[in-house]
């Protein structure tokens, strides 16, 4: 049985992510978007998007012309997500320090979630930095669903133990 602790109360300037919509929407993110690997910035855009869904963390979007290609490395063998479909998974090698599965994209996603088509994400556990503005992101108890956490939510936060999935 998955005992979620109680829900937190959303202080000024918070939202909490028992309020986000399920099925999840896309939106767009004002604050600038950064991903550091190795010292590197290997994805930075103030054009991104962010995946809500209910109990997860904000899984951020960066439109492909905002990503460093050159470091990405496409994965064999994809996954199926439930409400996005196909995802494509990528290994970031930057001159030859390597983060496994750190970043995937989504092909060709259903209608709802257009937006974010051909767009990466990255899981906060697989690089070193996640930037939300001048928030610095961190990665829930576990990596399962690729949310980033900073200040401006509130939990509890969803896991894999708690989903079925792993």
């Amino acid at each position: 049985m998955n005992a979620i602790s109680p829900r937190t109360a959303p202080g000024p300037g918070q939202e909490s992510v028992w309020d986000y919509p399920q099925p999840p929407r896309v939106e767009t993110v004002t604050d600038k978007l950064r991903v550091v690997f190795d010292e590197q910035v290997v994805a930075e855009t103030a054009k991104g998007f962010r995946l809500l869904e209910t109990g997860y963390p904000p899984i951020y979007y960066f439109p492909a012309e905002d990503v460093d290609a050159e470091f990405l490395i496409p994965v064999y063998g994809d996954k199926i997500c439930d409400y996005l479909g196909l995802l494509r998974s990528w290994t970031l090698d930057v001159f030859g320090i390597r983060s496994e599965h750190a970043a995937w994209s989504c092909p060709n996603p259903p209608e709802a979630y257009q937006a974010i088509k051909g767009c990466y994400a990255f899981y906060p556990t697989r690089v070193d930095e996640c930037w939300v503005g001048l928030d610095r992101a961190r990665a829930p108890d576990d990596d399962f669903a690729g949310g980033w956490i900073t200040p401006r939510i509130v939990g509890p936060f969803k896991s894999a133990a708690g989903t079925g999935n792993k």
